[in-house]
C-alpha cells in the first residue's frame, strides 16, 4: 500500500510528521537513490528503498511512549552541534529510536513526551486538536488582575496574537509570583516571551502536564512508560488544577 513519504517516515519512528516534512524539503530523503522533495508523492515502503541521510528506513517497529521529567540543561533535539546534553541520553535502556514530541527550552524543565509514533506526535502538535499544556511559572514582580486578564485574552507577540490562555495565581511573596498557565499553542519560548512583553520576566518554568497526563511524583531526569489510558489523558479536556 502506498502512503505519503512524510507519513512513512513518521510511522517508522524517524520523526514527527511535521519534522519529516522538513527533512524532505531539506533534501535529506531519497527514494531508490533519488532525492525527493515533493511532499505529495506516495510510495510503498515495502517496494521502495527509502533512506534518510543515507540510512535506510526500516519497517515500522512497535510503538512506545514515555513521559520524561526533563531537567534543565538538556536540549530537545536528537543531535546538537554545540555538543550539549540531549534528552534521549536520559533514556539509555530504550532500544527503539524515539524522539521528543514538541520541545522544551534548555532552561525549562518538566513533562516531555518521548515516542517513535509519528502519527501520535502529529495529533498532539497539530493546532486544530488544541492539546492543552500546563506549566508552573515563577515570574519577577506581582502582575495584577488586569495584566493577567490581558494575557488570558491574548496579546500581540511577534506580529501575531496569542490564543486565549488560562492563568491562575498560586502565590505571591517577595516580589516573586507563582502562576499556573495553560495554553495549547507551541510557539518557541512562548510563555517567557508573553510575560517579558508585559514586564514580568520568567525566573523558573516547568511543564507539569499534557492535557490531564501529569508528571505527578516523577523525579527530575526520570521517566515512565505510558499505557493506553495515559495516552487518552493527553487528549482529555476535563478541568484539572495544580495541587498546591
Amino acid at each position: 500500500m502506498e502512503y505519503r513519504l512524510q507519513k512513512i517516515l513518521a510511522r517508522a519512528g524517524i520523526a514527527s510528521r511535521r519534522k519529516a516534512e522538513d527533512l524532505i524539503i531539506q533534501g535529506k530523503v531519497s527514494v531508490n537513490g533519488v532525492v525527493v522533495k515533493d511532499l505529495g508523492r506516495c510510495y510503498d515502503p515495502e517496494a521502495h528503498e527509502i533512506t534518510v541521510n543515507g540510512r535506510r528506513v526500516q519497517p515500522s517497529e512497535d510503538k512506545v511512549y514515555f513521559l520524561l521529567n526533563k531537567p534543565k540543561g538538556y536540549v530537545t533535539t536528537l543531535h546538537d552541534p554545540q555538543k550539549r546534553p540531549i534528552v534521549t541520553s536520559l533514556l539509555p535502556e530504550v532500544s527503539q529510536r524515539i524522539f521528543p514530541v514538541g520541545r522544551l527550552d534548555l532552561d525549562t524543565e518538566g513533562a516531555l513526551l518521548m515516542t517513535n509514533d509519528g502519527d501520535l506526535a502529529h495529533r498532539i502538535l497539530h493546532p486544530r486538536n488544541e492539546v492543552k499544556k500546563t506549566y508552573i511559572a515563577e515570574v519577577k514582580g506581582s502582575p495584577q488582575a488586569g495584566v493577567i486578564s490581558r494575557l488570558e485574552k491574548g496579546i500581540m507577540l511577534e506580529g501575531k496574537k496569542t490564543w486565549p490562555a488560562k492563568i491562575t495565581v498560586l502565590s505571591q511573596k517577595k516580589q516573586v509570583t507563582k502562576l499556573q498557565i495553560t495554553i495549547h499553542e507551541g510557539r518557541k519560548r512562548q510563555i517567557r516571551k508573553m510575560f517579558a512583553t508585559v514586564g514580568f520576566p520568567v525566573l523558573q518554568l516547568k511543564r507539569i502536564a499534557y492535557g490531564n497526563l501529569h508528571l505527578g511524583t516523577l523525579k527530575s531526569g526520570k521517566y515512565r512508560r505510558l499505557n493506553e489510558k495515559d495516552i487518552k489523558q493527553i487528549f482529555s479536556q476535563k478541568k484539572s488544577l495544580y495541587n498546591r
